[in-house]
C-alpha cells in the first residue's frame, strides 16, 4: 500500500484526557472517516472497552502521567484486536513496549524533533543559571544577604567543552547553539558514524573520553536497557573536578544518590536537572536542596510552541498510517509490512 491508499473509513483513534494542545483534535475534525475518542485516564470499564475497539491510540510519554495499565504493554495489546498503531506524545517512549508491538502488528511512532528547539533551549537555561549563579543570587535578594556582587561571582562558558551524549535532534540543535557560546564541542553516540557526529558540530570521541575532557556533560539521549543507569559513581568519579552536570533527557539514565554524593564531595561544582527517576521528585529530595542544583519539573518540551508541534506531528503521523502512508518517526519498521496487511484487512 503507498501514498495512493484509499482514505480509511471509520477509523476509530482514542486519547487518554490528560492535557494536549488542542490542534491534535483539531486536526481529525477536518478528516471524514476519522473520529476522536477522549477516555478518561482514571476510568476502568469505560477506558477498557474504548481502547478495545481502537485503531490508533495516541498516548502520552511520561510514564508518571499515564496510569500503568494504559501504558502500551502485551497486556493491554491483547485486549486491543483492533488498534493498528500508537503514537507516543514525545520524543521519548517510555510509556510504550516497542518490541510488544511490532510483536503484535502493531507500529509505533515517536515526535522526536518537535519539541528540539524547546528542549535544547532549557539545556542552555539549566547551564546559564548555574554558571551565573541565579538560583544563590535571588537567594540572597530574597534574604536581604546579598552584600557583595563579588560573593556571588560567576564563570563565562566561552571557551569550555561541552560533551553531548546522544547527538540526535536536540543534541544536535545544542551544538549548534553552544558553538555560538564560543565552546568547543564533542559527542558520543553509538548510533551514529564519526563523519555525522562531525557533520552535526561536534568531536566523535567514546563516552570515557568524553567524561574526561568535557567541563559539561549534557544528556540527550533515550532511556532504554543500554542506557538505564549508564552515568553512575564510575561515570562521576571520571568527570573532570569541577564539571557540570546537566539531563534534559529522561530520569533513570543518571544515577541521583551517586550525583549527590559527587556534589557532597566536591568532585562535581553543580547539576541542572529536569528530568528525574519519579517525577516530580520528593520535596525532601537531596539534591533539591543544594544550592549547586538547578531543578525543574521536566519542563523542558513543555512549551505552547513545543506541545503544538507534538500535538500536530502525533494527529499527522496517526493519519497517515491510517491511510497506509510510512509516517516520518516510525520507531519499529519491520513491523510496517505487516501493519499494511492488518490495515487492508480492516479496509475489507
Amino acid at each position: 500500500m503507498n501514498s495512493a491508499a484509499r482514505q480509511p473509513d471509520g477509523m476509530r483513534v482514542v486519547r487518554l484526557d490528560l492535557w494536549i494542545d488542542p490542534a491534535f483534535d483539531a486536526s481529525f475534525e477536518r478528516k471524514p472517516g476519522l473520529s476522536v475518542d477522549v477516555l478518561p485516564a482514571r476510568g476502568e470499564a469505560i477506558t477498557a472497552a474504548g481502547l478495545a475497539g481502537a485503531h490508533a491510540y495516541h498516548v502520552s510519554a511520561a510514564k508518571d502521567e499515564v496510569p500503568a495499565r494504559w501504558q502500551v504493554t502485551d497486556s493491554l495489546l491483547a485486549q486491543c484486536p483492533s488498534l493498528l498503531c500508537v503514537s507516543s506524545g514525545g520524543a521519548g517512549y517510555d510509556t510504550v513496549d516497542v518490541t510488544a508491538c511490532t510483536r503484535a502488528g502493531v507500529a509505533v511512532v515517536n515526535q522526536a524533533g518537535a519539541n528540539a528547539a524547546s528542549v535544547a533551549e532549557m539545556t542552555f537555561a539549566l547551564l546559564l543559571s548555574l554558571v551565573k549563579r541565579l538560583r544563590e543570587s535571588q537567594a540572597a535578594l530574597l534574604a536581604g544577604t546579598a552584600a557583595s556582587r563579588e560573593a556571588l561571582m560567576g564563570r563565562e562558558i566561552d571557551g569550555r567543552t561541552l560533551g553531548i551524549v546522544g547527538i540526535g535532534e536536540i543534541g544536535r540543535r545544542v551544538a549548534r547553539v553552544a558553538a555560538g557560546f564560543g565552546m568547543r564541542v564533542l559527542a558520543c553516540d553509538p548510533l551514529l558514524p564519526p563523519e555525522e557526529i562531525r557533520a552535526r558540530g561536534a568531536e566523535p570521541v567514546s563516552l570515557p573520553q568524553l567524561l574526561e575532557q568535557a567541563d559539561v556533560v549534557s544528556l540527550h539521549c533515550p532511556l532504554n536497557d543500554e542506557t538505564r543507569g549508564m552515568i553512575g559513581a564510575e561515570a562521576y568519579a571520571m568527570m573532570r573536578p569541577g564539571a557540570l552536570f546537566i539531563s534534559t533527557a529522561r530520569g533513570g539514565i543518571h544515577d541521583e544518590q551517586a550525583l549527590l554524593a559527587a556534589l557532597q564531595d566536591g568532585r562535581l561544582a553543580g547539576a541542572g536537572l529536569d528530568v528525574w527517576s519519579q517525577e516530580p521528585p520528593p520535596p525532601g529530595h537531596g539534591l533539591l536542596l543544594r544550592s549547586d542544583v538547578v531543578a525543574t519539573y521536566h519542563t523542558g518540551g513543555v512549551t505552547h510552541e513545543g506541545r503544538r508541534k507534538v500535538a500536530q506531528g502525533s494527529a499527522s503521523q496517526i493519519m497517515d498510517m491510517l491511510a497506509g502512508r510510512r509516517p516520518a518517526r516510525l520507531l519499529n519498521p519491520e513491523v510496517w509490512p505487516r501493519f499494511l496487511e492488518r490495515l487492508a484487512q480492516r479496509q475489507r
